[in-house]
């Protein structure tokens, strides 16, 4: 680090590469933060794994859940960063505010700011995704296993528009960048369904998978073009504006691309090999690097594989034997904003069962493992005196950058806020905030203890105190 510095000061290194540099360690250096807690209000009994029902844990801060039957889903609104919406698994959905938070160094207890309880109105079952309206935080999306896709108005959580869809709905996808507002649905049915937000209509399906669809992403850079990922194995491009929409289809064994492998026609048009299979299991994930040069997808036969997505091809990223995927469900992941590494140095976040690793999108080896501080099972003990038992998994993944959502100034922790952060959903009823360990924060510095200091550390602090006084008391004079 101060080979870094001084190679910044005598003007060795730009500051560019300095950012990037000093952004990387800071993603790589995530940790659990448990002085953040959220709190909805529901109470109970904590069960700790393996302890027997007669036997509940005595601990009142193990009785604080976000959502007592377990939270399964999550979004962040990407401008400020500061609404974050969860759904549970008991249909239920909740808004927090984190800019509650006066000082991301002292313990808070964030309580819900509104709630929606499951009603006739409102969603009947389990909450499968959330999505906030993508050019303004006053609404957001939520499809649920009751077949329905619905649009809340974020102030006063009042429902807008809703819309059957006839099949359980796994997934629901809308373009970061596009004006057409289509809503793209995966659900039981093997046809994606386009609904369109401003006509309140279902106006197109997309059929071609041969099972459910359960992973849907419009890509960040064309706004008519849409990923998706289905159980038969397959991953499809879509360009929504054609007749005949599908323009392409990932082929795990591909590593040339479509353009380079003799798929050209004397036409000039690609013809798309009919057999070809991103995974040999079901599809559940699907993400876009923010630039949109590359698709990620994952599948249950424990594969995470990177697609050049101009081309096709298969990067041949190699994220080894680690990787636990078997959820029926979507599975939600990121990858760090492009700007913050150096180039074909980003990472990518998957939350992997009971963990969260980070990993090099490019290469896949493991940066850091993200491992939760509650138990690998965990019960709760409703006041009813019902009692479940559930495995600790990670449901859902999202991203706050400093200044909001995959922000360019990256994972900086500064000001009065929580900028720079990871919250990530779990069947046991958590929200866990992970945020990045930075070496001399100053609000460390000024909060430690002097009885805790050791006397050879405040011997050497003294020391430099005294040169750097003496230093600048001298004053310099030329002849």
């Amino acid at each position: 680090m101060n080979e870094l510095l001084f190679e910044r000061s005598s003007g060795n290194t730009g500051p560019n590469v300095f950012a990037r540099w000093q952004t990387t360690q800071l993603l790589k250096s995530f940790r659990p933060a448990p002085q953040f807690r959220f709190d909805g209000g529901e109470r109970g009994t904590a069960v700790a794994d393996g302890e027997a029902s007669s036997g509940p844990s005595g601990s009142s801060s193990s009785s604080i859940w976000a959502h007592q039957a377990g939270v399964s889903a999550l979004s962040l609104e990407r401008f400020d960063g500061r609404i974050l919406i969860s759904g549970a698994s008991d249909a239920s959905i909740k808004l927090w505010d984190l800019e509650e938070c006066g000082s991301p160094s002292q313990p808070h207890v964030f309580k819900p700011v509104a709630s929606i309880v499951r009603s006739e109105k409102s969603h009947k079952y389990g909450i499968t995704h959330l999505s906030f309206y993508p050019f303004d935080s006053a609404a957001f999306l939520s499809t649920s296993y009751d077949q329905t896709l619905k649009l809340w108005s974020t102030e006063g959580t009042q429902l807008s528009a809703s819309f059957n869809l006839g099949n359980k709905v796994y997934t629901h996808a809308i373009s970061p960048i596009a004006s057409h507002l289509l809503v793209a649905c995966g659900t039981q049915h093997p046809a994606v369904r386009l609904v369109d937000l401003r006509s309140g209509a279902n106006v197109q399906s997309l059929a071609g998978h041969g099972g459910a669809v359960l992973a849907a992403a419009w890509s960040p850079r064309y706004e008519h073009v849409l990923a998706t990922g289905s159980v038969d194995g397959t991953v499809k491009i879509w360009d929504v504006r054609r007749a005949s929409a599908l323009i392409g289809m990932l082929d795990h064994e591909d590593s040339l691309g479509l353009y380079h492998n003799g798929l050209l026609g004397a036409d000039g048009k690609v013809r798309i090999r009919a057999s070809a299979k991103a995974h040999t299991a079901p599809v559940n994930g699907l993400t876009w690097t923010d630039d949109g040069s590359y698709i990620v997808s994952a599948g249950h036969d424990r594969r995470i594989r990177v697609w050049d997505a101009a081309t096709g091809r298969n990067t041949l990223a190699s994220f080894g034997p680690s990787i636990r995927n078997s959820h029926l469900g979507s599975v939600t992941m990121f990858t760090s904003p492009v700007g913050l590494t150096h180039p074909g140095k980003e990472l990518l976040f998957w939350p992997n069962d009971t963990e969260t690793l980070v990993l090099d999108l490019h290469d896949g080896h493991v940066i850091t493992k993200l491992r939760g501080t509650g138990p690998a099972v965990a019960g709760v003990r409703s006041t009813g005196g019902a009692e479940r038992t559930v495995k600790n998994r990670t449901t859902s993944i999202v991203w706050r950058g400093a200044g909001g959502h995959g922000g360019s100034s990256g994972v900086v922790m500064g000001g009065s806020n929580m900028a720079g952060a990871i919250f990530s959903a779990h069947l046991d009823g958590q929200i866990r905030a992970w945020t990045p360990h930075i070496q001399g924060n100053d609000d460390e510095d000024e909060g430690d203890d002097l009885d805790g200091i050791s006397e050879e550390k405040a011997q050497k602090r003294k020391a430099l105190d005294d040169v750097f006084r003496s230093l600048m008391g001298n004053k310099i004079t030329f002849t």
